[in-house]
């Protein structure tokens, strides 16, 4: 039996993961990541780079993708909880411009895999949340792209009623700026 239950997202290569917990009174164990558990599952990615970044509620980062350096990224939050979600850019692909958003919480432990070639953000509905991300390419900070959250042809149903509102959201100027998926011209 493997490590990790992979759940289909109805967009191909985006997956989100739940590891197997061993739990007593003593606490938890898991494994986050496993080459040759990922490779049965059909993952097979070769991470480069870890990184992690502390929130506050209403804080979103996104929708954030590398133009010609794309990442593929496997992301879990370790303290707190967001709403994350993941933009399907492949300009082939059937689901082209469609989202899939998902809970990651310290409590649910669950990891979202998300190939390269999509824009990915989250919105913090904790009073901070930690993030962990693993990535298969360096970050080129030249080659960052973006969409605007609030796109209405993607049409995100981000949970604003958890964070008081549309009005309790913060964002960087970047973000607040993006183009929409029409305007995008990468």
């Amino acid at each position: 039996m493997g490590k990790f239950k992979k759940t289909e997202t109805g967009i191909n290569g985006l997956f989100v993961l739940e590891p197997t917990v061993f739990e007593d009174e003593r606490g938890f164990f898991m494994e986050t990541y496993n080459e040759r558990d990922f490779e049965k599952l059909g993952i097979n990615v070769d991470f480069v780079q870890d990184n992690q970044s502390k929130s506050s509620r209403g804080v979103l980062r996104g929708l954030h993708y590398q133009k010609n350096f794309s990442q593929s990224k496997l992301v879990r939050v370790v303290s707190g909880e967001v709403f994350d979600v993941a933009v399907d850019l492949r300009e082939n692909s059937k689901t082209y411009g469609k989202y899939f958003g998902v809970t990651l919480s310290a409590e649910n432990k669950k990891q979202f895999f998300i190939p390269k070639n999509f824009a990915h953000g989250f919105l913090v509905l904790s009073e901070t949340a930690e993030f962990v991300y693993k990535v298969d390419d360096f970050y080129h900070p030249n080659d960052e792209g973006g969409l605007l959250f609030k796109d209405e042809e993607i049409g995100i149903d981000w949970p604003l009623d958890k964070i008081g509102g549309a009005e309790n959201l913060i964002l960087s100027e970047k973000d607040k700026n993006w183009p929409t998926l029409k305007e995008r011209k990468d």
